[in-house]
């Protein structure tokens, strides 16, 4: 600040964009202050750009958050992102104190839907309920909505877990007990297991010798960021219990080899590739490509016909007429929920052992 302080004429407004504790503004004038006991203007501009989407969100921005304590400083930016702010988004001026959260409090909720979610779907899960179904059945109520209602793995990134802990950490520092934002933070850890637990379940925990596929390793599609990525953490688990891991992902291989895994992994040139051979598929990362494959080619593929898909990309019903055992989150399994549904109703239920149903049953799913 010493170094820049000089160099500012009257004119100028000192903006900060990056999401910083609160108090940095405050502390930016400050210092600038006492460097040279003249008046500075400053200003809190947080972003919301998403990875993948980050000029769109910067040309359509939802609202414009800036924070600061003149009002002549306000109208300044106010003038500047006018262009951007079509159909009536707002330009919302506030302190800087309240911009500088505002980031935090955004990313904090956000992350909450998604351990919220995840948490219902390992209910239902448990209960013979369809997470998906559930998500419909609440979601068309405008005071819940849909976004950020996807069960999954968890959430990684570099946002959404510093942001909680952040925010976590200022509430304790406060001497508030940050309650819900350490159980967002402790679902969406044990989240990252979920996957595992189910493979360690089918295989019995006997995984020596076994070779497993995944697809997907950033922690969203159209990233190549894998910080904090679930995939990551499963492939871990994977080596640790004697699999071999063969990856693949469009964006992400070449950060894992670099800074997470080496050479202890396989890396696939294709997706189908990852498949010859493979006891089983993982899947962490939605990609497009992921969504809509060849079943057929897949099972030529592999050595047993499994997937563990950890974003719930297929139907499951799809996927029991294609001979697959097929798992996901937040709904039954391919197999056992159909044999002890139609156990209970006193049906007779032939399934066979890749889970397809048997079409003279009574009870159609």
């Amino acid at each position: 600040m010493a170094g820049i302080a000089p160099h500012i004429d009257d004119d100028t407004i000192i903006v900060t964009k990056s999401t910083v504790p609160v108090g940095t503004n405050q502390g930016i004038y400050e210092r600038l202050f006492a460097a040279n006991q003249k008046y500075y203007r400053v200003a809190s501009n947080p972003e919301f750009l998403k990875e993948g989407a980050a000029i769109n969100d910067f040309m359509y921005p939802d609202r414009v958050v800036v924070g600061t304590r003149e009002s002549e400083t306000a109208e300044v930016l106010k003038e500047l992102y006018s262009p951007f702010l079509r159909t009536d988004k707002p330009f919302l001026n506030m302190s800087p104190e309240s911009a500088e959260l505002t980031k935090y409090v955004a990313n904090a909720l956000l992350a909450t839907k998604i351990s919220f979610i995840n948490e219902m779907a390992n209910l239902c899960e448990a209960m013979s309920g369809d997470i998906n179904d559930v998500r419909r059945g609440i979601g068309h109520d405008q005071r819940i909505g849909f976004a950020f209602l996807f069960p999954g793995v968890g959430y990684g990134g570099s946002c959404f877990p510093k942001d909680v802990r952040a925010l976590a950490a200022m509430a304790r520092n406060n001497d508030l007990p940050p309650t819900i934002l350490d159980a967002v933070d402790e679902v969406n850890n044990s989240q990252k297991n979920v996957l595992m637990k189910k493979i360690e379940q089918h295989y019995g925990g006997n995984l020596a010798g076994m070779r497993i596929a995944v697809w997907g390793l950033a922690f969203k599609p159209k990233t190549d960021d894998i910080r904090e990525a679930p995939a990551v953490v499963l492939i871990k688990q994977l080596l640790q219990m004697g699999a071999s891991v063969v990856v693949f992902d469009p964006e992400a291989m070449e950060n894992v080899r670099k800074e997470e895994l080496g050479d202890s992994v396989d890396y696939a040139e294709q997706a189908m590739d990852a498949l010859e051979g493979a006891h089983a598929l993982a899947i962490n990362t939605e990609w497009d490509m992921f969504r809509h494959p060849d079943f057929n080619e897949m099972k030529g593929k592999m050595e047993t016909p499994v997937i563990f898909d950890g974003r719930n990309l297929y139907d499951p019903k799809v996927m029991r007429e294609q001979g697959f055992t097929y798992y996901s989150i937040g709904r039954p399994p391919t197999v056992e929920h159909f044999q002890s549904y139609c156990s209970v109703a006193g049906a007779s239920c032939p399934s066979t052992a890749a889970g397809s149903h048997s079409h003279a049953c009574e009870y159609q799913f």
